[in-house]
């Protein structure tokens, strides 16, 4: 197997301040995959490091077949990186946009037009061709960020928060054209994320907190390990619910006055009882499949991830 990306002890720390803490990763190449936690957990860190923008305080990594410390030119050749923040120059239109960055990335003029019409129509972006990128709206300029870093054909994509700020309808229309990307392109892609529904159709995915990888995996087998349904159960007395509820229903995740518990049956008839037993005491019950929310939920709930099952793939 190829990996597109390697690391071995990667950390990174600023000051007294440990950002990256040591974490081991192997991406093969052509696959998407995702790192996921909550802002500060360390995912921007390990991209920069990755992308070469700074350098890290222990352990190894290569990108492309290249270390990052050692020849950082050579990665920064095979590498895209969209950041958090746009890269883009407002006083230009959008093809001088990429014309720019095609010739940043030493392109032949020719190469550049022809490259740009591609991207351009990947992105439906043909018709505003010749408009000022301050005219566009900000799911157009995010569209035409990820262009400019695809230019001159990566072998590997970074996405670091790629629809941050986004509203819904731009944000499902930037994941429309990335599955076009992925697809045409076959490039490896790492996204970092903190909406967690843009990673479930990742092949690969690894949790992140407080620097370290806490579980990596297939993320069907992570949710599965959640079981068929969470159930979530409103009360005013959420104590008191938990006292009665954790024999029958096991650990639960308590959010105000709403308990979420794991429910690995399909069968929902002894759920359907709580009603009429507890009555009152109840003020809300509903039930829906786990998702990856739940399961960064459950990870983050301290000891009660450890007490699943493993999960049925790890990269860990």
């Amino acid at each position: 197997m190829t990996l597109a990306i390697e690391t071995r002890g990667l950390a990174k720390s600023y000051g007294d301040v440990l950002a990256v803490d040591g974490i081991d990763l192997a991406v093969p190449r052509g696959q998407f995959f995702g790192l996921l936690g909550p802002n500060g957990s360390g995912k921007t860190s390990t991209v920069h490091m990755l992308s070469t923008l700074v350098r890290p305080t222990r352990g190894s990594a290569s990108v492309a077949g290249h270390d990052v410390c050692r020849n950082p030119v050579a990665v920064r050749a095979r590498i895209g990186v969209v950041f958090q923040e746009l890269a883009l120059d407002n006083t230009l239109s959008v093809a001088e946009n990429l014309r720019f960055a095609g010739l940043l990335n030493h392109l032949a003029p020719a190469d550049i037009e022809s490259r740009g019409r591609e991207l351009l129509a990947l992105f439906g972006l043909e018709e505003r061709r010749d408009h000022p990128v301050g005219a566009l709206s900000g799911g157009q300029r995010r569209a035409l960020d990820i262009a400019r870093g695809l230019i001159h054909r990566p072998e590997v994509l970074f996405l670091d928060e790629p629809t941050i700020g986004l509203d819904v309808p731009n944000r499902r229309r930037i994941w429309r054209h990335i599955e076009r990307l992925r697809a045409e392109e076959r490039i490896t892609v790492l996204l970092t994320t903190h909406y967690l529904e843009e990673a479930a159709d990742c092949e690969q995915v690894a949790f992140m907190r407080q620097g370290r990888i806490v579980r990596s995996g297939d993320p069907g087998a992570l949710i599965r390990q959640l079981g068929h349904w969470i159930i979530e159960v409103e009360g005013s007395d959420a104590a008191a619910l938990e006292q009665l509820l954790a024999p029958r229903l096991g650990h639960c995740i308590v959010d105000g006055e709403r308990l979420s518990f794991r429910h690995e049956d399909d069968d929902l008839a002894p759920v359907l009882s709580l009603q009429r037993e507890l009555g009152a005491r109840i003020t809300g019950l509903s039930w829906r499949r786990p998702n990856l929310n739940d399961v960064f939920l459950w990870i983050n709930e301290k000891g009660l991830w450890e007490a699943l099952p493993q999960p049925e793939t790890a990269i860990r």
